[in-house]
Parts: C-alpha cells; sequence; structure tokens
C-alpha cells in the first residue's frame, strides 16, 4: 500500500475506506483524554473518511480534520454533513503550508493509523507536539508488526520504531488491543540533540565528507541508521578523490539523490579523533539536488527523513561528525556540539534556495503589521521586509517565533544567562533604518552584527549598496558569515573586532559611509562613528541616558551631531571598550535595589537605617489616565537632576516599605542617607477605563523632605512645559567643547563627547549625572 497523494485520494473516492474505530479503542480514548471541562480543542491528522474525528466531536471536542487525500475529505464531508464542532481539511501536514490550524493549539492531536505512512515521522511528531497546549496529549495508534501480514508490513511499526515514538516525552503510556499499539504521549516532546561515536575505526587516520543537503522546503536530509542514531551522507574518500566528490557520491549511493559537483561547495573542514584515531572531515554544502528520495542501503539505514532546521537541537543521537557538521553550517543549532577544531573556510558559496509556504505567509503577515503600525512608510523597506527571510537567520526557533512582528530572538547569552546577542524585533529595525535616509547604492556600517538586519539594509540600499558589519564576539561573526552566505544577497562583510572602534579602513568609502546604526545599547558615542559617517549622514543608535533608552537618529552636521528621530526602544549591553556597567547597590536583604551612574561610595547602612524611619508623603496635584505614557517625565528627571537615580523592588508591592511593584522601578533622589521617589497611585473613582493616576513623592530620612520638593517641582514643570510635546532637542558635541560653545540646555558628559539636551522652559547651561533602562513607561490599562 505503498500509495501516492493521487492514488489515495483514488482509495477514498472508489468507496474505498479504512480500519473502523473499534469499541476499545473508543473506551482507551475515554480512559486516557476525556474533553476537558467546557469542552476541548482536537486535531486529527490523517482523519480518512472521519470516524475519529467525530467521535471526538461526539465527547465534546471542537475538531479539526486533516488529510492529504481529497478523496478522504470529499467522502468525510459528505458521509458526516450533519455534524456539528468538525472542520474538515485537505492538507498534508508534512508539507502544506498549516495556516488553517488553530493558532493557540491543541488539547489533544491523534494520529490513527497513520504514523507509518509518515516519510518524515520524527520532524512531523516534534512539529504536532509543539501545538499541544499545556497538559495537552498526543495519541498515537498503529498496527503493530507482530501482528500484521508480511505483505502489508508497511501499514505497521515494530517494536524499535515505536520505541523511537516515546522518546523525550515526560509521560508515555501504552496499551495494546486487537493487534494495535495506543500509544499517550504527555509532556514536552524534547530530546537534546546528543553527539555519539560509532565503533572504533580501522586505519591510523580517516578522511571523509559530510553532505548538507535540504529540500525545497529549506529541510534538511538526515537517515536513521540500523545503530540507532541519525548521520547526514557521508562517507570515507576514495583514492585520490576530493571531498565535495566524496560528498556527491555518498549522497548518490545513500540516498538515491544526484548532485553536480559544481553544487558542492566545501564550507569547512573538521579535525577531531574517533577512539584515538585522528580524523579529518569536510562539511560540504549541497546547494541542489535531483532524483527520488529512496534507501538503496537498507543494511545500513532504517530510513531517510526530512528535518525542519529548528528541530534539529532535539533529535536525540546523533553520529559526532554530523553533529559537528550541522552546527558549522548552522552555528547554535545543536545545543551542545561535539568537540572539534574547526576551520571555515574563507570562501562564500552562492544562496541557497529552499522555504516552506508557511514562511512565505507569516513573513507578509509580520510586514503587514510593521506597515499599519506605521513603522514601515517607504515602499524600498517594505519590500526589504517581505523579501528577505528572518527565519534563516534565526534557525533554532520556530518559523511562528522567527516572524513575530514584536519579538526580539536571542541568538547567545552569557554565563549568566543575560542576552548578549539577539535578532532584533522587526518593528524596531524597520524603524532604525527608515531613520537612515539611505540613498541607491548606500554603504553602511552596522556595530553589531546578526545577519538579518544587515541584510535589510542591503536590500532597502539596491543592488549596488553593501554593508560592512563588525562584532567583538567570533561565534556572532561566524554565524553571520555562515547565515549571509545560506540566505543573503553576497553583499555584506562581517569582521570580528571591536566595532566601537569602527569599521577596518580599507572597508571605509571615500567621504565616509551613508548611514551608520549601531544595534546594542550605548552610553557613550564613540569618535570612530562620527568621523566614518559621511557629511550630511545619518547615525543612529540605542543611547541609555539615565537609565532610558531611545533609539536616537542624529545627522552629522560638521563636528556635532543632532537628533531629528527617537524611539524607546531596548538592546542587548555592550561588550569591549564600550561596556560600562555599574553594579546596583542592594538594600534590606535585597528588597530594593539602588541604580546608580555614579560608581562611587554610598552610605548603604544610612539608606538601610533611613527606609525603616518614618515616611514622608507629598502629592504632586499632577495625573494621568490609565494608558497614557508618561516616558518624558522620567527622561525630563533624569537629565535635569543632580543626584538622579532609580530605586527598584523585588517584592510584592504590599511586602515591601516603599510601594513600588516588583519588577518596577523608580525615578529617584539620592544624597548621604536621604532618599526621594516618585511612584504614581489610583484616584477614588468606579471608572476604570478613564481612571486616573496622580504622581506622589515618597521620602526617607533628614535631607527626605528637600528632596521630596525637587522631585515635586520637577513633575510640575514637566506637567507645564514638556508634557504632550516630543522628547527634546539633543545635540552631541566632542568632549573637549567648552561651555560657551555649546547651545543653552542641560549638559551630561561623557568619557567621548557632550550631551546637551534642550527641555522646553529649560534655557540654563546645566550640567547634570546619568544612568540606563528601555521602554516607554505606560500606565496599565485597567483589567
Amino acid at each position: 500500500m505503498a500509495y501516492t497523494r493521487t492514488e489515495w485520494s483514488e482509495h477514498y473516492s472508489g468507496g474505498q475506506s479504512f480500519r473502523s474505530l473499534g469499541e476499545e479503542e473508543k473506551a482507551l480514548l475515554a480512559q486516557h483524554v476525556p474533553a476537558p471541562v467546557g469542552g476541548g480543542r482536537a486535531f486529527d491528522v490523517g482523519c480518512g473518511t472521519g470516524g475519529l474525528a467525530v467521535h471526538l466531536a461526539s465527547i465534546g471536542y471542537t475538531v479539526d480534520a486533516v488529510d492529504f487525500a481529497a478523496g478522504a475529505i470529499d467522502r468525510a464531508r459528505q458521509d458526516h454533513a450533519d455534524i456539528k464542532n468538525v472542520r474538515w481539511s485537505h492538507l498534508d501536514i508534512e508539507n502544506d503550508d498549516p495556516a488553517e490550524l488553530a493558532p493557540d493549539g491543541y488539547d489533544l492531536i491523534t494520529l490513527r493509523l497513520v504514523t507509518a505512512f509518515l516519510k518524515n515521522r520524527t520532524a512531523t511528531l516534534h512539529g504536532l507536539g509543539e501545538r499541544l497546549r499545556p497538559g495537552g496529549t498526543l495519541v498515537i495508534i498503529t498496527p503493530t508488526a507482530e501482528h500484521t501480514p508480511p505483505d502489508r508490513r508497511n501499514i505497521a511499526l515494530d517494536e524499535t520504531e515505536i520505541a523511537e515514538l516515546t522518546g523525550g516525552w515526560e509521560q508515555a503510556d501504552r496499551t495494546d488491543t486487537e493487534g494495535l499499539a495506543v500509544l499517550v504521549l504527555r509532556g514536552a516532546c524534547h530530546t537534546d540533540t546528543r553527539a555519539v561515536e560509532k565503533g572504533q575505526p580501522t586505519g591510523h587516520a580517516l578522511t571523509g565528507a559530510v553532505a548538507v543537503v535540504n529540500d525545497s522546503f529549506g529541510r534538511v536530509l538526515l537517515g536513521r541508521s540500523q545503530r540507532g542514531m541519525w548521520e547526514l551522507p557521508a562517507g570515507k574518500t576514495s583514492g585520490n578523490e576530493g571531498f565535495a566528490e566524496a560528498a556527491v557520491r555518498e549522497l548518490e549511493e545513500e540516498t538515491g539523490l544526484r548532485a553536480a559537483v559544481s553544487d558542492a561547495h566545501v564550507v569547512t573542514m573538521l579535525a577531531d579523533d574517533s577512539h584515538g584515531v585522528p580524523r579529518l572531515t569536510a562539511v560540504v554544502r549541497v546547494r541542489a539536488v535531483s532524483g527520488t528520495l529512496s534507501n538503496p542501503e537498507e543494511q545500513l539505514f532504517d530510513r531517510w527523513e526530512w528535518f525542519a532546521p529548528h528541530a534539529l537541537a532535539c533529535l536525540g543521537h546523533v553520529f559526532a561528525p554530523a553533529a559537528a557538521a550541522l552546527d558549522a553550517v548552522w552555528p547554535g543549532i545543536i545545543p551542545e556540539p561535539p568537540a572539534v577544531h574547526a576551520y571555515p573556510l574563507a570562501g562564500t558559496h552562492p544562496a541557497v534556495a529552499g522555504e516552506p509556504e508557511e514562511a512565505v505567509r507569516l513573513r507578509h503577515k509580520m510586514a503587514d503589521a510593521v506597515i499599519a503600525a506605521g513603522w514601515a512608510p517607504s515602499a524600498r523597506v517594505q519590500e526589504a521586509l517581505r523579501a528577505v527571510q528572518r527565519h534563516r537567520f534565526a534557525p533554532e526557533v520556530n518559523l511562528k517565533t522567527a516572524y513575530d512582528d514584536d519579538l526580539a530572538v536571542v541568538t547567545r547569552r552569557d554565563s549568566n544567562g543575560q542576552a548578549i546577542s539577539s535578532v532584533s524585533a522587526v518593528w524596531l529595525q524597520a524603524d532604525m533604518i527608515e531613520s537612515l535616509h539611505l540613498p541607491d547604492g548606500a554603504h553602511v556600517y552596522e556595530a553589531g552584527s546578526g545577519g538579518y538586519n544587515a541584510e535589510l539594509i542591503t536590500h532597502v540600499s539596491g543592488p549596488t549598496g553593501r554593508v560592512v558589519t563588525g562584532d567583538i564576539d567570533p561565534y556572532v561573526v561566524h554565524r553571520t558569515r555562515r547565515f549571509t552566505s545560506e540566505a543573503g544577497s553576497g553583499r555584506v562583510t562581517a569582521f570580528q573586532g571591536d566595532a566601537a572602534l569602527g569599521a577596518p579602513v580599507h572597508l571605509v568609502p571615500r567621504g565616509g559611509f551613508d548611514g551608520i546604526m549601531i544595534t546594542y545599547n550605548v552610553w557613550d558615542i564613540a569618535p570612530a562613528w562620527h568621523t566614518q559617517l559621511g557629511q550630511g549622514r545619518y547615525l543612529v543608535l540605542p543611547l541609555e541616558v539615565h537609565g532610558y533608552t531611545r533609539a536616537y537618529a542624529f545627522q552629522r552636521d560638521g563636528d556635532v551631531l543632532h537628533s531629528r528621530k527617537t524611539t524607546h526602544c531596548g538592546f542587548v549591553r555592550a561588550q569591549g571598550s564600550d561596556a560600562r556597567t555599574v553594579a546596583p547597590l542592594a538594600l534590606l536583604d535585597g528588597e530594593l535595589l539602588l541604580r546608580r551612574e555614579d560608581p562611587g561610595p554610598v552610605d548603604a547602612a544610612g539608606l538601610e537605617e533611613s527606609l525603616q524611619g518614618l515616611r514622608h508623603e507629598v502629592a504632586t496635584g499632577v495625573t494621568v489616565r490609565s494608558g497614557e505614557s508618561f516616558g518624558s517625565l522620567q527622561l525630563f528627571a533624569a537629565t535635569t537632576l543632580p543626584s538622579f537615580c532609580r530605586l527598584e523592588a523585588t517584592v510584592d508591592k504590599g511586602a515591601g516599605v516603599t510601594g513600588i511593584g516588583k519588577g518596577g522601578d523608580a525615578p529617584a533622589l539620592q544624597e548621604g542617607a536621604s532618599l526621594a521617589y516618585l511612584i504614581y497611585v489610583p484616584l477614588e473613582g468606579d471608572d476604570l477605563k478613564g481612571r486616573e493616576w496622580e504622581f506622589v513623592v515618597h521620602a526617607f530620612g533628614e535631607r527626605g523632605p528637600q528632596l521630596a520638593e525637587r522631585l515635586v517641582a520637577t513633575v510640575r514643570a514637566w506637567d507645564g512645559d514638556v508634557r504632550g510635546s516630543d522628547d527634546p532637542a539633543l545635540s552631541v558635541h566632542p568632549a573637549h567643547t567648552p561651555d560657551h560653545h555649546l547651545p543653552p540646555g542641560d549638559v551630561l558628559e561623557r568619557r567621548h563627547c557632550r550631551l546637551v539636551f534642550q527641555w522646553p522652559g529649560r534655557d540654563a547651561l546645566l550640567p547634570a549625572p546619568t544612568r540606563p533602562q528601555a521602554t516607554a513607561a505606560v500606565l496599565p490599562e485597567p483589567r
């Protein structure tokens, strides 16, 4: 019964069917997966003529029932026209875009008499597991080989194959009935990929080649070997055969697929050993194949399957050279790659095509959301969002996550778990690229690499545009080079170095770059970014100002940079010479954290004693409504008040002495053992939607009342002069600029520059302090 999709459709259209749902099966379903109270959502994969789907609807589920055979769906709709709560869909779960499926997942997913027919069984079950809601269940009902005639063996699974299905699940229950195995699987369907070796090789050294190939959906080919591990097509070189030739030969011998040597590119050499025998392996990226996938060497492999890249992280046992090869092509895709010496080759190869229809749909949906929100008004940025394959630069996450228009994808963390590299939220990338105002053929410098943002910029810049991108982390640079080779334009140059020092001189165009973008939070503006920027061009960067971050678009005018636009944002922190971290001061056993820009000494004991004393409170008389932003108040206070700091609570509001909610922080002033800080409290009233909140100052310590009055005056000045206006004009001047050459305003000193903020109602030259955070402050909407 090795039917094609068309033959299966004809099978059902001709009136034939499959084994009907038995009473014992129904009893087991009632026992293990009763519908949740209030009803549940079920997904029946390979529904055939609909017997199981109809039964699930009868016990309380709303069912999505799919089959890849159109004849089966036609029969199901006809036979069960009167059945409610079942939606019938013609869908190939292995290859088609699952746009019709429930976006919030399922309580129950069933595969009855279908698992043995899945060509990509492991990858498909992993993908289905990702669609389960928390506490959801996957049920597999399959004939067993032991109770199936030899001539029908392909409809059944043997004990080894059944055991593979349960790997990675927290709970796996099995019941046998009437020649069927019923598997009830719960918990995360995730088994980390782990590199393993085969038996000890013969010879004094090994040289071989590994072929990495994908299909038109962007999925990667691996074989399940008789040794119980996953492998790539691979083998030893023969005679004076080259590595690319060996990879192409092994690919055809093991899978039946053919490739031209001209489409096979050696991208990395791996050096390690197997049981003490030195091993040299070439990683060969194959760009295109032809022929039909088969399994010519059945004595070595059980089957071959195609896997979505993000599923490569949970394969279980993988042959060590294959795991290392996958990590070489997609750095970060394997959770714990084997220890090898990797030597990436300097040359790049043409981009490798292939992506699923779902990726195209989600990319356009993402672009539509960004455009509708106003972040990408220009046609060129809109086209870039629809063209550049974002998921190819974040292969460790699924498509839904990669194309979330409001989500940054963390791609690297430090030893403390802090994010140090990411693919930023796409709305912010679009906004910052718009702020560059790039001409056709622009040459752009990007500090902080990743690949996706650089490729967006090259698309916007046109066919002659180029991007130079730098990062201090060699891993990030390697990853950027690999991904721009895999899915890029060929017009991105990545270098490893301290990006704050600018691009290498030989990569800087005459007259400077047409735009510079910094993709990590900075406290200071490096001189190289100024000097390497062309006159009149734009530098866009996320600048931390006393704890609050904005993406500023600065335009160069001689030695001065003038801000033209700001956007609330947050990025990973700077590393290298740009790095600047002042540890917070923990108070009251960590209940409070005092975050200051000045790393100087603080009277912690005196502060703690004051915090345990009387609390002074002053109402400002200034109110805001639910949902209203007041981010400009935070920045106004931070740039105009000496002794500015932030007070953060780590316990629930009711448990602390401050009234600050857990995880929140408040603008504050601290001098000696005295402290004052600003919070907002709800006013009386039943209208939650229009509820007003009043700003109130709390203070502790001997000088608390005076500090409180300064905060109150600042809030009232903001209310009178600043509220409702944009962020202030900001200009950046060289550090050596004398005071009399600065415009009127509030001055913040940096190592490399002087920042001048020009707020409405303030025209004095007032030096002040500094510190960091992100995102606009907005009052919570009522619940």
